[in-house]
């Protein structure tokens, strides 16, 4: 019996496995070979199409004579794609032989460009412009927009902030002034101040970077140093689409510094006082005794959280479309106590009213609010190994004993615990519009945009009684501010075709653009409580302040675009402005340009090949102009109330500020430009290069006052009499390695700039900070010493030029003190032997982007850094003085301590008499690096999958950001913006996020 059931089951088993093998043997014999060729509209070979057969991942790609052969159902449906055609379902009905043609996709062909008060046909651009797309701006999270296009468009250098809530610096095509010279911001047609964190990632459509003067002339006094243009997105005409996305990560500092523990510094400290004579302090008298003690920086750091959410409703009909989405940010600190929140909501409509009028608008609210403590990270590392945080009875510490002891510094983690800033704003963008087309060639469109911003400041610190300086009073402030602009433009467009060759756009247009700006503030001391921070409660020594300002810009604009047989392409623009910050003498001007281009690869002659199929040559000239550094009443004689004793009393009076200068005029900027774009390798690869020289004439530099006018000295008026050169080349190259069901993609972008200051007022440098303005020299060159060494003897120290001499042996030029290079041979080390020690300002930005598919996975690895530049650290220059009872990095433990003990670092002395720490090449370093800047790895469900549970898509995904840095710098990060002194910067963080998107 058991025999015959062991029988029974082995015939089952043999008759499953026969009927799968028949199973298969039948699918295979439904599967048929085909062959096919896949060409383009003029019967040329497709090298690379992908064709796939439809809901598998059964697919090949064309050879280079466009053809593939594939085994495939005969019944089944091939996709065929490639960039730059249309996509395409063709059936194979039992056939064994195919012929394909693809059909441009004048969608991607004829990519639409913002260009200012129109838009552009991307083939159609004379001027050098880069545009970032929404797709690529989705690929890493970014805290904000800014942050997002670093690296992402040739020419534009942004330099992020790690402090939440803090706006990027972006320079395009170099520093080009000594005054302001960042881009202008234009936001749906409204030219605005925003600071690009308070814009939703997930609202932007496209960004659009106008660098060279042909494309941002139209823009005139206000397109000196680029525009970029960034348009939210719209609503399509098709069914209703609904997009949540979320996102968490966490943050973490990228590094911090080494600092010495309590036994080392005592140590430290004990040498520091008797190299100069004075007393040690009897509580490191046995340094071992101390132990490590407090880690000051572990208590300023912290592992931070960073959260996004976003959702989105959009859809529409042939009539009327829209737009509407919500999103909240939060962002945390690395240190503590700073955060940053964001609220933002988006309005988008646009509705075709009838055949010959269209009307929408553009709106977004935003509330955001910033805290910010009162940090400072570099008191934070000097503050002292042997000091405790809190006392024993759990109150906050300070330190207590001479100043030569225990140092200076107030209890910074108390401080940044207990005293609170922070800022609340309300913000409101947006415009509307209405556009009459009479005829098809005749369009009329006005828009009125307004800017409304709100935002109040508060301050509060409770009194302490801690070490060395106790504060007896409590102490709040308040400001509010209020900014209202206003905007009106309209527009006359004319486009029409002739003759079938002649293509002609003609624009002319006004705009008028007004702002109110107001504030009010006060301050009070004395609070019984601190639970009632009302300036009410408050009653010692209040004070109150406001002011307000306005400016006003009117502006006549007329742009040409012509293309002759889409071979010869010429632009041509003007614009008159008139500006309230002038007198009426210099209040109007005019800005034109002209560009023209050469579509060489259309010319009969050039025949197209595999290698090179499209080539345009581009050059321009412009003249554009920044007022943006003038204050708004600068032509005018300010005036402020002072009081002075008069006859024993006090005495109230009026007195002007600032002489007058009715002379003020716009820095004007003159750019010449040529560039080329390329087709290659049967379309895989484009090129573009640009080359330009960029000139700012009438450049704003301080007048010198003579006091005998009356006048102040200090604070001066600008006069034009400067002069400002940048130039260089920028190199962007995109290409598809490989396409297909596993595809790569890169992107690559180099830009050189060379910086120098060509004229000033007279050939006087302008010294600041660390650094100089000087003719012939970068804009903020660094200046100060150059070392030589280490003194090893005291012979060697008197036979070298005198440093710091004298008899008393403490206080003296010693041995183990830092040479200094006698320049002008003068035998005396003093101001005349100080140089230039480099530029903070690179001279090459780039990155590389590397993009990759497979199936339902997509990665992206994305390279960007700097070089060419310096970074003067002056953090070091504190943190490696061994001067006074403040903490150092462990870098001094190499000190000089004896003959040939040291070359490179200083002996610790009390009071520096050598001055070892001037400013000199000592703290300069190379400020290069190569920055891993963004992976993230996705994985989007099959579609299959996600319709079963109602979606369109679901996509997850992991990112990490700052994940690696390459740098010689030693300090905590090296992307620093402005002047390059690194003093108690915000670093930028490391962080990892997770998220996902869904789409109904």
């Amino acid at each position: 019996m058991k025999q015959s059931m062991k029988s029974k089951g082995f015939e089952r088993r043999l008759l499953l496995i026969m009927w799968g093998l028949f199973l298969s043997l039948s699918a295979f014999a439904q599967q048929i070979s085909i062959k096919g060729h896949v060409v383009d509209a003029a019967g040329e070979p497709v090298i690379g199409a992908s064709v796939v057969e439809e809901s598998t991942t059964n697919g090949t790609i064309t050879d280079i004579d466009g053809n593939f052969s594939l085994k495939v159902s005969p019944k089944s449906m091939l996709t065929v794609s490639f960039i730059g055609y249309a996509t395409q379902t063709v059936p194979v009905n039992g056939k064994t032989s195919l012929t394909i043609t693809l059909k441009e996709d004048t969608e991607v062909l004829d990519e639409v460009v913002v260009i200012g008060y129109g838009t552009m046909k991307k083939s159609d651009l004379t001027g050098a412009i880069s545009s970032v797309s929404s797709k690529d701006l989705m690929k890493q999270p970014s805290p904000s927009l800014g942050a997002a296009l670093q690296g992402r468009a040739t020419g534009l250098q942004v330099i992020s902030s790690g402090a939440p809530g803090d706006n990027v610096s972006m320079k395009i095509r170099g520093i080009g002034s000594i005054n302001n010279s960042d881009p202008l911001l234009v936001i749906d047609g409204v030219p605005t101040d925003v600071p690009l964190n308070m814009i939703n990632m997930d609202d932007v459509e496209t960004v659009d970077v106008l660098k060279d003067a042909s494309a941002t002339a139209i823009y005139g006094s206000r397109g000196a140093y680029g525009v970029i243009i960034i348009t939210t997105k719209k609503g399509k005409s098709d069914a209703a689409h609904f997009n949540f996305k979320a996102s968490y990560g966490i943050e973490k500092a990228i590094r911090t510094l080494d600092l010495l523990d309590a036994t080392q510094f005592a140590s430290l400290h004990n040498e520091m006082m008797t190299a100069n004579g004075q007393p040690q302090n009897p509580l490191f008298e046995d340094p071992t005794s101390l132990g490590r003690g407090t880690n000051w920086t572990d208590e300023l750091f912290q592992t931070a959280a960073i959260q996004n959410y976003s959702l989105n409703y959009s859809g529409g009909n042939d009539k009327t479309t829209y737009y509407v989405s919500a999103a909240y940010f939060n962002q945390e600190g690395i240190v503590r106590t700073t955060q940053y929140e964001r609220y933002t909501v988006q309005f988008n409509m646009d509705t075709q009213m009838n055949n010959w009028l269209k009307m929408g608008n553009k709106l977004s609210l935003n509330h955001d609010i910033k805290k910010k403590g009162e940090y400072s990270i570099k008191n934070t590392m000097l503050a002292l190994p042997t000091q405790a945080i809190k006392n024993d009875d759990g109150s906050w510490a300070g330190p207590v004993g001479l100043p030569m002891y225990v140092g200076d510094i107030a209890n910074p983690i108390g401080k940044m615990m207990t005293n609170s800033t922070a800022t609340k704003g309300f913000n409101i963008l947006g415009n509307i519009y209405a556009e009459v087309k009479p005829w098809e060639w005749l369009t009329f469109k006005t828009i009125v945009g307004v800017q409304a911003l709100f935002w109040d400041d508060k301050g509060w610190s409770p009194k302490y009684d801690w070490q060395p300086i106790s504060q007896p009073e409590s102490y709040a402030s308040r400001k509010y501010n209020k900014s209202l602009t206003l905007l009106w433009d309209n527009t006359l467009t004319f486009n029409k075709t002739f003759a079938e060759k002649h293509q002609l756009t003609v624009m002319v247009g006004s705009s008028a653009q007004s702002n109110t700006y107001e504030y009010l503030g006060g301050s009070i001391m004395g609070f019984i409580s601190p639970t009632a921070q009302q300036l009410d409660n408050g009653t010692l020594e209040p004070t109150v302040n406001g002011n307000g300002s306005d400016w006003a810009l009117l502006s006549y604009l007329g742009r040409i675009n012509y293309t002759y047989d889409n071979k010869y392409l010429l632009t041509a623009t003007i614009r008159r402005d008139g500006s309230s910050r002038f007198s009426k003498k210099n209040r109007w001007s005019n800005f034109p340009s002209v560009s023209l281009a050469w579509r060489l690869s259309e010319e009969p002659f050039f025949k197209k090949s595999f290698w090179l199929s499209d080539v345009k040559l581009r050059a321009g000239y412009g003249l554009t102009g920044n007022q943006a550094s003038v204050g708004n009443y600068a032509y005018a004689s300010t005036i402020q109330t002072i009081q002075y004793n008069f006859n024993g009393t006090q005495v109230n009076a009026i007195a002007p500020s600032v002489m007058p200068n009715p002379n003020v005029r716009w820095e004007e900027v003159e750019q010449y430009n040529v560039g080329a774009d390329l087709t290659m390798i049967d379309g895989r690869i484009n090129l573009s290069l640009d080359a330009y020289i960029k000139n700012t004439n009438d450049m704003l530099v301080d007048m010198v006052v003579p006091i005998s006018t009356g006048y102040s000295d200090i604070n001066v008026p600008k006069i034009n009499a400067g002069k400002m050169r940048n130039k260089g080349f920028e190199v962007s190259v995109s290409s598809r390695n490989l396409v297909g069901e596993f595809s790569w993609n890169t992107s690559l972008n180099a830009s050189y700039n060379k910086n120098e200051i060509i004229r000033l007022n007279g050939d006087v440098p302008m010294y600041f900070d660390n650094n100089i303005h000087a003719v012939g020299h970068p804009v903020s060159s660094f200046y100060g010493y150059v070392t030589n060494g280490i003194f090893q003897t005291q012979e060697e120290v008197d036979r070298y030029a005198i440093q710091t001499q004298g008899n008393d042996p403490y206080n003296r030029t010693s041995a183990g003190d830092i040479k200094f290079k006698d320049l002008n041979n003068d035998g005396i080390i003093n101001d005349k032997d100080r140089t230039y020690l480099g530029s903070p300002t690179p001279t090459w930005i780039f990155s590389m982007n590397n993009s990759f598919a497979w199936k339902g996975f997509d990665l992206e690895i994305f390279l960007q850094g700097a070089a060419g530049n310096k970074i003067y650290n002056a953090n070091r220059a504190s943190l490696e003085a061994m001067s006074v009872a403040q903490n150092q990095m462990t870098t001094v433990l190499d000190r000089w301590r004896g003959e040939g003990t040291s070359n490179s670092m200083p002996r610790a002395v009390f009071g520096d008499p050598n001055k070892n720490g001037r400013v000199s090449n000592r703290f300069i370093e190379d400020g290069k690096y190569l920055r891993l800047k963004n992976v993230t790895l996705g994985y989007t469900l099959p579609a299959a999958w996600s319709k079963k549970a109602a979606m369109s898509s679901v996509r997850f995904f992991v990112s990490g950001q700052n994940l690696l840095t390459l740098t010689r710098y030693t300090g905590l990060d090296p992307e620093i913006s402005g002047s390059g002194n690194d003093n108690n910067v915000y670093p930028i963080a490391r962080n990892i996020t997770f998220g996902a998107s869904v789409s109904f």
